[in-house]
């Protein structure tokens, strides 16, 4: 631990929905509910107003539509806007440190001891922090986070659960113990339902119960590893730094669906399609690569990758595709995926394993094999289809707005945006020319002009 509280976490409330409500007037204040929006759905994020009705994060959609009132907004999520706003807030933060960790799209570590000559003192970074929540607000449209600031990430992290939504607690140095030893167990790291329940089963329920159990116990309970970390956090003993993001030397391509695909087939397309591109751009570049990523967002927004690394670099977007699609039917699309990207990594300028490769194009064994069946393109998608609850929208008389709900060849729009007031709502063809799809809105009014000398 440090002599100061220097470490800040924060941590943005209900994010997903918070940006939803930002950007969707007539939703602020009513409860929304952002995730998969199918049958088989989860639920990424529940704003204050829908968990007040017992809607949580990783909660089946479904239970959550039983739970909530009718007029709960169900919305599918725009992720471009998420990333949008983070970026807003992350710049912010780095203003404040070069050390700057996100931990997810809406939560980061900053270490303020590398900042310059910034106040250490606990009303100094009490003060530090006011000031960036107001910041944050300003420049967000309104989002708000809970800020944690104590001498370890441990101590940071659980102050900015204690007093949320729009929160701040400071943990002085020497206060460790007496905020963290009344907790339940499972607010520590790593204590998750097993570990719990093997915690419980003798007598464990909160982390000062935690503290009183010797080093060997601990081991016996939950392996040396394990057990060893458990013993540490219980007397607040963190030494993790804080690592600023380090981007990756390497070329990729992403590509993010209007709605939720589960198709192998269609998914196949979209890998091969962007292991060409890949492979055409690292032939371009003069690089190969031997490591070859594939991105995963699903439909509750979590984010997986799966690599592997070849024996030699390659440029081959063959190679490239064969490899990302059995890393795709490992993975699998249970529930379906909203995101899907192709990645080179461990670059460099020459290409080994391109002396083994030849340009002719490889068979396609299902029109070449006698008696082989030739798969089936996918149906074609209808016109409603194309568009999912709370998908952005410019209609060419009636302006911008969002998706309130499709069906039966029609689709649902309220137009408005977060620098209007509540709109009004119409109904229109699903197949209607002069509906677009649209980028997420401005929050921020653009600064004028300078005038013309």
């Amino acid at each position: 631990m440090r002599r100061e509280a220097s470490i800040l976490h924060l941590d943005l409330d209900a994010f997903f929905a918070a940006v939803e409500q930002r950007d969707k007037p007539s939703l602020r204040g009513r409860p929304v509910v952002v995730g998969g929006v199918g049958g088989r759905g989860v639920v990424a994020t529940a704003s204050y107003e829908a968990r007040a009705y017992g809607a949580r994060s990783a909660m089946s959609t479904a239970e959550a539509r039983r739970r909530c009132p009718p007029g709960t907004a169900f919305l599918g999520g725009r992720f471009a806007a998420y990333r949008r706003t983070s970026d807003v807030v992350m710049a912010l933060l780095r203003e404040l440190s070069p050390l700057v960790e996100p931990v997810s799209i809406d939560e980061a570590y900053v270490d303020l001891g590398a900042g310059h000559g910034l106040d250490l003192s606990v009303d100094g970074v009490t003060r530090l922090a006011h000031g960036l929540k107001e910041r944050i607000a300003a420049a967000t449209g309104g989002v708000t986070g809970s800020v944690g600031i104590g001498s370890s990430k441990l101590m940071a992290k659980i102050a900015s659960d204690l007093d949320k939504p729009d929160g701040l607690v400071v943990v002085p140095p020497g206060g460790e113990l007496r905020v963290l030893h009344p907790l339940p167990v499972t607010r520590l790291g790593g204590v998750g339902p097993a570990t719990a329940e093997r915690l419980h089963q003798v007598g464990v329920k909160t982390v000062a119960d935690l503290a009183a159990k010797s080093l060997p116990d601990l081991v016996a309970l939950a392996g040396r590893a394990h057990g060893t970390g458990l013993y540490a956090l219980a007397r607040a003993e963190d030494d993790r730094p804080v690592v600023a993001e380090r981007e990756a030397k390497s070329i990729s391509q992403e590509e993010t669906f209007a709605r939720d695909l589960t198709d192998l087939r269609v998914l196949g397309r979209y890998v091969e399609s962007m292991a060409a591109r890949v492979g055409s751009r690292l032939r371009a570049s003069a690089y190969s690569g031997r490591t070859v990523t594939l991105k995963l967002r699903r439909y509750d927004f979590t984010t997986l990758t799966r690599s592997q690394t070849l024996p030699h670099p390659t440029d081959d977007p063959r190679v490239i595709a064969s490899i990302a699609a059995r890393l795709l039917a490992e993975a699998g699309t249970q529930g379906g995926l909203r995101l899907l990207g192709v990645g080179v990594s461990g670059l460099s300028l020459y290409a080994q394993g391109d002396l083994f490769a030849t340009d002719e194009e490889p068979v396609d064994d299902a029109e070449e094999a006698p008696g082989a069946e030739v798969e089936e393109a996918p149906e074609p998608l209808t016109a409603e289809s194309r568009w999912w609850p709370g998908q952005d929208v410019r209609h060419d008389e009636h302006g911008a707005g969002w998706v309130w709900g499709r069906g039966l060849g029609r689709v649902t729009v309220r137009f408005e945006g977060p620098l209007t007031p509540p709109g009004p709502v119409r109904t229109l063809a699903a197949d209607d020319p002069a509906l677009h799809p649209a980028e997420p809105p401005e929050w921020r009014v653009s600064a004028p002009a300078p005038p013309t000398p």
